[in-house]
């Protein structure tokens, strides 16, 4: 998956501003990527939920822009 894509996707879910200004969007992809691989592996969402949320939408940004707004929903960040 293209880190332009999981970036989009956490603008979309509105975590823009828990990420520093001064990031890239490779850095803004890594941060996606790294709370959807938490929330798997503390059990907060499975791959065959993660696969439908995505196959819902049309548009792959917006799919995973659902999919963070509902593992940080499920998710306790402090």
């Amino acid at each position: 998956m293209k880190g332009g894509l999981l970036a989009e996707g956490l603008r979309r879910a509105g975590l823009r501003p828990y990420v520093p200004s001064s990031v890239s969007s490779h850095t803004l992809a890594d941060a996606a990527e790294a709370l959807i691989v938490y929330a798997w592996l503390h059990s907060s969402i499975t791959l065959e939920e993660s696969v439908g949320l995505l196959e819902k939408s049309d548009d792959l940004a917006d799919g995973l822009g659902d999919l963070l707004r509902k593992i940080v929903n499920r998710v306790k960040l402090s």
